[in-house]
């Protein structure tokens, strides 16, 4: 494992793809195969299946290892691709299954995973970093990026995390407080990890000066063209720049996270319906985008200068 250039290719967008299903709920993989050659010839260098847009937590562990595969045969395909994106799965659940998922993702070609946030309803600051440590020993060669969406995870246990499992490359930051984001980048480091804003174009900008290096992404299922603006613009330093995309992508991104994020992945997978790319059925726990919705779907597409099909004529 190469640790200082696992950092640096996370230094940009971390595309999340969304898992294609067919209207009776079965995985439509020649579907994802097109939604990831999507994202590759759109310039992205890492991509995250089986993350929270791919909705990881609908699927089997037999699925997300075919998701991990049907990624790597995409990425084979496509010129050039093999040796320039960073495959890095999500993995998670218990420590067993989070190692065996990893194993998987690695002899498939996997140079990292990214640790769901554990989902127990009990957990100490002590045991969240035994878990990923504990993930991280078992898979020595890939490195390990923690998805950290609880306020409660301190700058001490990423710490302590980094100094028991030095495979841990990077930080998936999800907790919409940039103030706590940039004092936990104070304290941990800002060099020892690479700092992944993980709320999206939303937030990223105000991420920035407080230390993020990149972002993760669902929109750049529906088009990388706004994305890769506002990380150029970021790296460049000009917030003018950048500030002018988050105002044209924040309409897209507000309907994502109206009722409490419910729609999340409804409206990437209504978007890319419209598009012609895949249907836009989602598993439960979640919900299609409501019908009244589909109309501000095809206005946001048309806003961020995306060709779309009509809500009726997009019935997949």
């Amino acid at each position: 494992m190469d640790r200082a250039r696992l950092i640096a290719d996370l230094s940009t967008i971390c595309a999340i793809p969304v898992t294609p299903f067919a209207p009776d709920g079965a995985i439509e993989w020649d579907a994802y195969g097109r939604v990831i050659e999507r994202l590759v010839d759109g310039d992205i260098t890492v991509v995250t299946p089986n993350g929270n847009t791919g909705e990881f937590y609908a699927l089997s562990a037999a699925e997300c290892d075919r998701a991990v595969e049907v990624t790597a045969a995409a990425l084979a395909g496509r010129p050039g691709a093999s040796g320039r994106v960073l495959l890095m799965p999500g993995v998670g659940h218990d420590v067993a299954t989070a190692v065996a998922l990893g194993k998987t993702a690695a002899r498939l070609g996997s140079q990292a995973v990214m640790v769901h946030q554990p989902i127990h309803p009990y957990q100490s600051a002590e045991g969240w970093v035994e878990y990923h440590a504990a993930i991280a020993a078992a898979l020595p060669d890939l490195g390990v990026v923690p998805y950290v969406r609880d306020p409660g995870v301190t700058a001490a246990s990423l710490s302590r995390l980094v100094a028991a499992a030095p495979n841990v490359v990077g930080v998936k930051y999800a907790v919409p407080n940039p103030m706590q984001f940039a004092a936990t980048v104070g304290a941990v480091g800002a060099q020892r990890l690479a700092w992944v804003c993980g709320l999206a174009e939303g937030w990223t900008p105000f991420f920035w000066p407080g230390g993020a290096v990149g972002f993760t992404s669902g929109l750049v299922n529906v088009e990388t063209g706004s994305p890769f603006e506002m990380l150029r613009a970021l790296q460049a330093g000009d917030y003018g720049a950048a500030m002018a995309v988050w105002r044209r992508v924040k309409p897209f991104e507000d309907l994502r996270a109206r009722r409490s994020a419910a729609n999340n992945v409804p409206v990437v997978k209504e978007a890319l319906a419209q598009l012609g790319v895949c249907g836009r059925t989602v598993r439960p726990p979640i919900s299609e985008v409501p019908e009244a919705e589909r109309a501000e779907v095809a206005a946001l597409l048309a806003d961020l200068g995306v060709a779309g099909r009509t809500p009726a004529a997009a019935g997949v």
